[in-house]
């Protein structure tokens, strides 16, 4: 993961400012300050990482999944992907006005351009992009007409013919994120994703090695403890273990919806009519809603360093980690001191963890594509001279 070239996803032309158009209208009062971005004041700069997707694809008799086991009369196919994901963030775009109507006033967003990546590496070998995903993240302020506080909400486009618009609620705790578990088992269209109505098929479980599944063997991801069947039945077992050993010293969550509640009735997915199909045939792969859950983490790390006089070049050190393959941060270090012997010292970065939710409807059933990962920055993390007192 060490190397990745990131650039700001989205970059504003020179000298472009939001602001009212006032020219021809009378001058009015208006608040100077740069509205605040709140919980997404961490989104800055650019993060890599790895994580887990999973999602259950159709599969039609006029094009089917070439299996290195055939199987027949089987709709869909459950993907698997172990994967490599960047997010870059652009700079904040200021002060977005936005017009109230009636007892209501006007509103001031500000938020953040983004840019994610996915590509899965199942096959190191063979990394292939699958998703690709520009958006915006927007802080709203509190308002009277909903009556509801601050949130924020992720714009975001996807190019197989989806757009979401996603709104939530933030709040920040001492510690560990406690992450909930999720489960990706298919359920009847229209009817509650509880136990009672799930109906599990052959492909959730790991040891089924001919079954409509890519991979369709799981043996060696199973002894390599990359794919198992603890990750198939709740995702989220991957985000729980990252963090297991970990020194979180304290995390943001950000929860957001296209399904809100009441006050707020915004949000909601939208698709192309490839993928809403018809009344009669039902749709090929609708996606009606989406949920998902970022934890910013602030987690305090080791880094081992070496014997430094003042002005050698500064050091870029990993943080020390005792998982392998996890992505770790790097620090940039320049003791204003000399260091005689190695030393270790206790660092701090930022790390975002997600878990998101998909529901698309097909073949009769609605079937939750679930995807998560946990990044770290991707650039080397300076180490605050306080670090050496």
């Amino acid at each position: 993961m060490t190397g990745i070239h990131l650039q700001p996803a989205l970059s504003l032309p020179a000298g472009f400012r939001f602001g009212e158009v006032s020219s021809f209208t009378a001058p009015r009062a208006l608040a100077s300050a740069v509205p605040t971005l709140g919980p997404l004041s961490a989104f800055t700069g650019a993060f890599r990482g790895s994580g887990f997707n999973t999602i259950f694809r159709p599969d039609s008799t006029k094009t089917p999944t070439g299996l290195p086991k055939p199987i027949t009369g089987s709709d869909n196919v459950l993907e698997l992907n172990l994967t490599l994901e960047t997010l870059s963030f652009s700079p904040s775009l200021g002060s977005v006005p936005n017009r109230g109507t009636g007892q209501q006033g006007d509103i001031f967003l500000n938020g953040v351009p983004y840019l994610q990546t996915i590509t899965d590496v199942t096959l190191p070998h063979q990394p292939i992009g699958i998703h690709f995903e520009p958006g915006l993240w927007m802080a709203v302020p509190g308002t009277t007409d909903p009556a509801e506080g601050a949130t924020v909400a992720r714009m975001a486009s996807i190019p197989h013919g989806t757009t979401i618009e996603a709104q939530g609620t933030s709040s920040t705790a001492a510690g560990r994120p406690t992450i909930p578990a999720v489960n990706i088992t298919p359920f009847p269209i229209g009817q509650p994703d509880t136990p009672a109505n799930q109906i599990h098929f052959p492909s959730q479980t790991a040891t089924n090695n001919d079954t409509a599944r890519i991979p369709q063997d799981l043996t060696s991801f199973i002894a390599a403890g990359t794919i198992t069947q603890a990750m198939l039945d709740d995702p989220n077992t991957l985000l729980r273990n990252h963090i297991a050993a970990q020194d979180v010293i304290s995390t943001t969550t950000i929860s957001i919806s296209t399904q809100t509640t009441a006050p707020l009735t915004g949000g909601g997915t939208d698709n192309i009519a490839f993928l809403t199909g018809t009344a009669a045939a039902g749709p090929n792969a609708q996606a009606v809603h989406m949920d998902a859950t970022f934890w910013i983490e602030t987690v305090q790390f080791s880094i081992q360093v070496p014997v430094f006089e003042p002005g050698q070049p500064a050091l870029i050190i990993p943080a020390e980690t005792g998982a392998e393959g996890q992505p770790v941060p790097e620090f940039l270090v320049n003791p204003p001191i000399a260091i005689k012997t190695p030393r270790t010292i206790k660092v701090n970065a930022t790390q975002i963890q997600y878990s998101q939710h998909v529901v698309l409807n097909f073949a009769g059933l609605s079937w939750p594509h679930v995807s998560v990962a946990t990044l770290v920055p991707n650039a080397p993390v300076p180490v605050p001279a306080s670090a050496w007192t």
